[in-house]
């Protein structure tokens, strides 16, 4: 029997939901459909390491895993994490294969430390596809690190595995942005050129937000079609509101008596914290209390200034384990989420839908231009501010510390559109149905190649 009849008579059938899922319809996909996707998952980040990327891979690879798809993962030892910086080199869980590189991460913290964790990586994950190749069907690509998604190209040009990428955000854009090299950099120049290639040959490309879509077209405008608009997601069973007088984390840090701000998370070169200091600035002498979780190239840089300016209303406190997140987000009255100006379309801050989840209100301070602006007045769960608007912001602070009644109304509000939109089993559907159209749109090469 020909390739291409055993397509017709047995794969068609199997795979028909990613096709009626492109035309708009809302079948639900056959189980067929998903046991024949064996993959694998290729990220440098992944639990015990505490980076947001690795917990919302792990939350993915559950969901498609409950879906019947076959999941393996590949990923480096930590060098994030609280309580070791080595993990087994193999271990399943929830029925998922995962196995690790065996050297451990070297100064994880440093800039160069990072950028040499990368690079060794990436070398050894295209060991692991070289001899690993042929245990599955299609390949998921992070761009964690940020050169990663080239051993998919490299992948498909030498055993024809198909791959998936999923763009966390957009280098060599982001460097150029922060200044760290020139545009007409030679090493833009061929940067640009590989991830061109990268995405002409991918089965299927996910991007976070629809200006990160603009981005890439912008690049690379053949690929306009294969670009898909998958959010980031929280699971809303895992944070669920807890009044501040119930809460041990707000207690232990004396918080419950006190309007309290709540910046979780990095505090990286790509999100504006000079907006939130501001605002800090102006409200020195009131009972509100700013509190940052985490870490990031900037928070050194905050503790000096506020340091600095003698602020007493600021409490730093570093990344909280995974267990401590349910009371470390809701131990406030309003969540921060920002994004510098520079990098609006480039990178999209996780955070917002965790700070979504816990029923609390938001602020989110980016460009005009953002999609954040629209998603936060369709959830009606807060409200937007200017990079620099910090008195703005301040006034929004001001005005749900007089009327809690409101911030609580946001924060429902926003919680409700989190469970309908963004919720680990509603992304991980659409995460499918892109799996199971590269799976699909790979069967149909191989059968017009045994064709001719």
């Amino acid at each position: 029997m020909r390739l291409n009849q055993w397509i017709n008579q047995n794969f068609l059938k199997s795979i028909s939901t990613p096709l009626d899922a492109k035309k708009n319809t809302r079948n639900k996909p056959s189980v067929k459909a998903q046991q024949s996707i064996k993959l694998s998952v290729v990220t440098q980040f992944f639990p015990p390491d505490y980076a947001a990327t690795g917990q919302l891979i792990e939350e993915l690879v559950k969901q498609l895993g409950q879906q019947g798809v076959d999941i393996e993962i590949f990923t480096s030892q930590p060098g994030y994490a609280f309580r070791s910086d080595t993990a087994p080199a193999v271990e399943w869980a929830d029925q998922i294969r995962i196995q690790r590189s065996r050297t451990a991460q070297l100064w994880p913290g440093r800039i160069r430390g990072k950028a040499i964790n990368g690079v060794l990586y990436t070398l050894r994950a295209t060991l692991y596809l070289l001899r690993g190749s042929r245990r599955n069907n299609v390949l998921l690509l992070t761009t964690a690190p940020p050169f990663l998604p080239v051993i998919g190209y490299l992948a498909y040009i030498l055993f024809k595995l198909p791959y998936v990428c999923v763009l966390y955000d957009l280098y060599p854009d982001i460097a150029i942005a922060l200044g760290v090299i020139s545009k007409s950099n030679w090493l833009v120049k061929l940067w640009r050129a590989i991830n061109k290639q990268v995405w002409l040959k991918a089965k299927g490309i996910i991007v976070l937000s629809p200006a990160m879509k603009q981005q890439v077209v912008a690049h690379c405008p053949q690929v306009a079609d294969k670009i898909s608009v998958i959010h980031s997601w929280a699971n809303p069973e895992a944070i669920v509101p807890i009044a501040k007088k119930e809460n041990w984390f707000a207690w232990k840090y004396n918080l419950v008596n006190k309007f309290t701000v709540l910046y979780s998370g990095n505090m990286g070169r790509c999100h504006d914290i000079d907006t939130m200091l501001e605002a800090a600035k102006q409200l020195q002498d009131e009972p509100i209390q700013f509190v940052c979780i985490g870490g990031g190239a900037k928070r050194e840089e905050l503790m000096m200034e506020v340091d600095r300016l003698g602020l007493t209303n600021f409490t730093f406190l570093p990344y909280q384990d995974k267990q401590v997140l349910p009371y470390s987000l809701t131990a406030c009255d309003l969540s921060i989420v920002s994004v510098d100006a520079t990098t609006e379309g480039l990178v999209v801050p996780s955070k917002l839908y965790s700070a979504l989840a816990s029923g609390r209100p938001i602020a989110v301070i980016c460009s005009q231009t953002s999609y954040l602006r629209q998603l936060v007045a369709d959830a009606s769960c807060g409200s937007t501010f200017d990079n620099g608007d910090g008195q703005g912001l301040a006034q929004f602070i001001r005005f749900l510390n007089r009327d809690p009644q409101i911030g609580e109304q946001m924060g429902k509000a926003g919680r409700q559109y989190l469970r309908s939109h963004f919720t680990p089993k509603v992304i991980s559907k659409q995460y499918l149905h892109v799996l199971q159209q590269a799976v699909f749109d790979e069967i149909i090469t191989m059968s017009r190649s045994d064709v001719k």
